[in-house]
């Protein structure tokens, strides 16, 4: 999908009470395994996209966040409990949004796979992204 001046990805979370719009696609995307995404979803994996901070306009909300660790903030909806945001704080300029929180999460495809070391051993993943057992930059 290519986004043109007068349209956006749009999504929000399960009740309403969040909704936001992108004006870019992103710039990554991916499926994260890790057992943070996996107890605060309540998934095996999170689907993840990646944009410039500036991009991401809340129209209801924001979302509350919770330190999951000293820099990074897991934002939720606090009627709902739809998890819909990743950050770091130490990159504030990027802003993490929930693939499956899209209006059209046919939108948004992953690129790859990180944290596979953490997936259960009876989830095969038998499509072609690249995968990696930690993070990309860990290998």
């Amino acid at each position: 999908m290519t986004i043109q001046n007068d349209q956006y990805l749009q999504g929000g979370c399960l009740c309403g009470a969040l909704r936001y719009k992108v004006s870019a696609q992103p710039f990554d995307s991916d499926y994260c395994h890790c057992s943070q995404c996996q107890k605060s979803t309540g998934a095996m994996a999170a689907c993840w996209m990646d944009f410039k901070a500036d991009q991401v306009t809340w129209l209801q909300g924001p979302p509350k966040e919770y330190a999951s660790s000293d820099s990074i903030r897991r934002g939720f909806c606090e009627q709902c409990g739809t998890s819909i945001s990743y950050r770091s704080t130490d990159y504030p300029d990027y802003y993490t949004l929930s693939i499956a929180s899209l209006d059209d999460a046919n939108a948004v495809a992953p690129r790859y796979h990180i944290y596979t070391g953490n997936q259960p051993d009876w989830l095969k993943i038998d499509d072609d992204l690249p995968k990696y057992r930690q993070s990309r930059s860990e290998g």
